[in-house]
């Protein structure tokens, strides 16, 4: 019989508590960035905040992977190696990296997962990858669940996935633009967002086709609905983006998803949860109630039109209802959700995404703290619900792991014994000069035992074997349970087991037999490496040299495919002329369109 496939449903940690948060509410793994270098580089924590948060974690079984995945500089190589044996030094379970020249250091045996950063579109790219040593990667968030399935099926490696948060709209690791405008790189975890700006779409003859329009901003990733499909399709980690997201936010998105993985493996026994324990939730996830541009499924079915977020970059959250009436200092909304004082509302206009606090909401009215210019009939969001986030700041999860308590009678006195759900046991035994009762015992004593209050633990069933009623009092008892837990905790300690997995020294070729500064070499090693795998290195880093006129980005997402005038669709021609430019401030971005890849380069017009 072939074996359950293990699966991961993995949580972003902008720190050590929200980490904590992230375990108790269901995720199997966490990661989380290390100061200096992470892609998300305003998400740094110390190597002691990181070792806290892996003890935590072990508890459960769950894992605690490090984003080191950043492209690094000659002068950081002896540092990042440092890191990396600090990690490993503290029982971190991997590192997540984008930079091959860390495979040139001398390593500690610590597993290591190729990032999305390393644009890992195709078979033989992830193969490459497999052959090296990794132990798993991150696949590109623009890949189809054919593709997917593809890529399963050519390869053994562990596959992750994101499933939800928010979209690059560039492969990841090929965007340049940041660097390019602002000297900010994406590639070192300093993204200055230039594709969340608004934008004038202009033709080549200057007139204006959309003006003031966000027309490289997408909605965010929702794979809710499509879990079970991307399991089938080969997928073991299912990864939350959002390292720079707050607790409310990460509390809600893992239960949400906890609990819908829990409803597939109820049914499909075939994949199983990979860290231990029950999450118990007091409150009922919404994911349309936390940051959110709007949901789309991307390309997992392939091409879609509602990939955009032209209006507004920012969070719309959930549809309430549209408006009803409009007083002179109140309206009414046609809904069937309840509007609360403090809740924050808005609406799309001719300016883009607008919003007020309601003040007081009472007898089917709505106050708002200032008055906005609404008419009936306009769409209202709720992208701020004050008794949801006020819920959420408050102890929302405890998390348990399932026990059992055997106590029988010896000869000397009682021995006891507790196993948890992983096999894991302890046992002592007390000697004790037995006195008989005077009363029933069993019900006292199983009272006493099950007392776990606010441990891992959750006594499932107590199993007494005596041959008579015996009389223990109630403070043994409790400290017999002590024992049993603090002892049962240690037996876990001690038998995680931190994966090892050093990297071989390879020589099998890289996919491209040459590399521009799309490779993001930036230091001696990662050309040594490059070089050893056979690829000639044509240019450095685009962060050490400045290519001129080349693209900056290379998205799937088309502006020609939004605005319905994609040749693969249709015969009707824009009536404008190409090429097409995006002009914010001081900067014209020129389009081009590869409609053999269906792909859309941006490029910086008259770049310097």
């Amino acid at each position: 019989m072939k074996a359950p496939r293990i699966v991961e449903l993995l949580a972003p940690a902008k720190n050590k508590e929200i980490g904590k948060e992230a375990i108790l509410h269901g995720a199997d793994a966490v990661y989380i960035g290390i100061s200096g270098f992470s892609a998300r580089m305003a998400a740094g924590n110390s190597i002691e905040d990181i070792a806290e948060l892996v003890e935590f974690a072990h508890q459960y079984n769950a894992k605690v992977y490090v984003a080191l995945n950043t492209i690094l500089y000659d002068h950081e190589l002896l540092q990042v190696e440092k890191l990396i044996r600090d990690l490993y030094r503290i029982h971190a379970d991997a590192v997540i990296i984008q930079d091959m020249g860390i495979l040139q250091l001398n390593l500690p045996p610590i597993p290591l997962h190729a990032s999305t950063q390393t644009d890992n579109r195709t078979v033989e790219k992830v193969q490459f990858l497999e052959n090296a040593g990794f132990t798993q990667v991150v696949l590109a968030r623009e890949l189809s669940r054919d593709q997917i399935a593809e890529i399963s099926s050519q390869t053994s490696i562990a596959l992750e996935v994101f499933v939800h948060g928010a979209l690059c709209v560039s492969y990841s690791g090929q965007c340049y633009i940041s660097q390019a405008i602002t000297g900010r790189s994406a590639n070192r975890g300093e993204c200055a967002q230039i594709c969340r700006l608004p934008f004038d779409l202009q033709d080549a003859d200057g007139r204006i086709v959309r003006k003031n329009a966000h027309l490289l901003s997408l909605k965010d990733f929702n794979q809710y609905d499509n879990l079970e499909e991307l399991l089938d399709a080969g997928v073991s980690s299912l990864k939350i983006e959002g390292r720079l997201k707050d607790v409310t936010y990460v509390k809600n998105v893992v239960a949400a998803y906890r609990q819908r993985l829990d409803s597939i493996f109820r049914k499909r026994p075939e994949y199983v949860q990979a860290s231990s324990g029950r999450s118990e939730i007091n409150f009922t996830p919404n994911l349309s109630k936390s940051f959110n541009r709007g949901f789309t499924h991307y390309l997992f079915n392939g091409r879609q039109h509602d990939i955009g977020s032209f209006e507004s970059p920012k969070s719309i959250g959930e549809f309430v209802g549209t408006v009803k009436t409009v007083g002179r200092n109140w309206l009414s909304l046609s809904t069937t959700l309840t509007i609360n004082n403090g809740d924050g509302l808005c609406f799309m206009d001719k300016d883009g995404l607008n919003g007020f606090r309601v003040n007081r909401s009472e007898g089917g009215r709505i106050f708002p703290a200032v008055m906005p210019g609404l008419s009936a009939g306009t769409k209202v969001y709720r992208n701020y619900d004050h008794d949801f986030e006020n819920w959420l700041t408050k102890k929302t999860a405890e998390r348990k792991i399932a026990a059992n308590i055997f106590i029988r009678e010896i000869p000397t006195g009682f021995a006891l014994q507790i196993s948890d759900e992983d096999n894991h046991s302890y046992t002592f035994s007390v000697i004790l000069e037995k006195q008989t009762a005077q009363k029933p015992q069993q019900e006292n004593i199983r009272t006493q035992l099950s007392k776990t209050g606010t441990t891992l633990f959750s006594v499932k069933s107590i199993d007494i074997r005596f041959s008579k009623e015996w009389f223990i009092p109630s403070s043994l008892l409790g400290e017999w349970r002590k024992q049993l837990i603090s002892g049962l905790l240690a037996v876990r300690k001690i038998n995680y087991r931190q994966e090892r997995s050093p990297i071989p020294p390879t020589t099998h070729a890289y996919p491209e037999k040459e590399l521009t500064y799309l490779g993001n070499v930036s230091n001696s090693n990662s050309g040594s490496f490059y070089l050893q795998h056979r690829t000639k290195i044509l240019q450095p880093a685009f962060e050490q040299v400045q290519q001129k006129n080349v693209p900056l980005m290379f998205t799937k997402h088309c502006i020609k495919f939004a605005l319905g005038w994609c040749p693969r669709e249709t015969k009707e021609k824009a009536g404008f002329r190409e090429p097409f430019y995006l002009i914010n401030q001081q900067n014209k971005l020129k389009l081009s369109f590869d409609c053999r890849k269906c792909e859309m380069r941006v490029s910086l017009e008259n770049q310097q």
